[in-house]
């Protein structure tokens, strides 16, 4: 497929070290064309356009909003296990932290936390009712505090029935995206910047928006090996891109071909390729 050319290729799309970075060994073009693709050689990073949350380097999760439901799955594309089924309500984000899977949800209008055991029994539901601007960004800390953005540029954590501010940031144009990402939080603007903060709230380091005012972020997430990616739509031409982000420096490093589905897959060597078969809807 053409790429676009105005809406969501990098800034630096003329860069000959940008088109070198695209290239992959051959033997990855080989590992989604059917179903009998080895599994160990690839896992799934956006399903339907939601992230998905690994869970070890053999287990993925994904919610399921229809289902009402978080779907675990293992690396060959097999259910391993439904969870929160007549609990979760409108589910979206997910993220595993110390053998808790943290879920947004919204029941009735009301923003939450849902907080599950590995085994799916319900631990707590944490109302953002008032707190936080947006119902499904968040991040959990590895001390379990969780972040999300608040009003007036605010970054707050919520440990236990208590509210202070993780940090100060700008505020965007668009909604902000949160991620959980190597023990800090990842707070992307768009059209402004990518900040990778620390447990403290620190800035390990800060990155300019790397696309057009055209293109539209909508999730990010980390895999199994704690890479970054961006899931983009492409409004003109009706189709979405997945990109890869340093997470040393915030650098988009790879990226995918336009795909018509928002369902993408990498493979160890960090190859982006459209989901196919098992892994093409959750």
């Amino acid at each position: 497929m053409t790429r676009s050319t105005t809406f969501s290729r990098p800034r630096w799309w003329s860069s000959p070290s940008g088109k070198v970075l695209h290239g992959v060994a051959v033997g990855a073009l080989a590992l989604l064309l059917g179903c009998d693709a080895p599994a160990g050689t690839f896992e799934p990073i956006f399903l339907s356009g939601r992230a998905v949350e690994p869970d070890g380097d053999s287990l993925f999760a994904v919610t399921a909003r229809d289902a009402g439901a978080l779907v675990v799955y293992a690396r060959s594309g097999q259910v391993r296990d439904t969870l929160g089924l007549g609990i979760l309500h409108n589910p979206d984000h997910v993220q595993i932290m110390n053998d808790r899977w943290y879920v947004s949800d919204v029941d009735a209008g009301q923003p939450a936390i849902v907080i599950l055991d590995r085994a799916g029994r319900l631990q707590r539901r944490v109302s953002l009712a008032g707190i936080a601007t947006q119902a499904h960004q968040f991040a959990v800390l590895p001390d379990g505090a969780i972040v999300v953005e608040g009003s007036e540029g605010r970054l707050l954590a919520l440990r236990g029935d208590s509210v202070s501010t993780f940090a100060v940031v700008e505020v965007g144009r668009r909604p902000s995206l949160l991620l959980g990402a190597g023990g800090g939080v990842l707070h992307a603007i768009p059209d402004q910047t990518i900040t990778l903060y620390n447990g403290f709230g620190n800035i390990r380091w800060r990155a300019e928006w790397p696309w057009a005012q055209t293109a539209f972020v909508s999730d990010v997430g980390e895999d199994s090996r704690g890479r970054i990616h961006f899931l983009a739509g492409v409004a003109q031409n009706n189709t979405f891109i997945a990109y890869s982000v340093t997470p040393g420096t915030g650098e988009v490093v790879r990226w995918s071909e336009e795909q018509r589905e928002s369902s993408f897959v990498v493979d160890r060597l960090g190859a982006i390729r459209e989901a196919t078969g098992r892994w093409l809807r959750p």
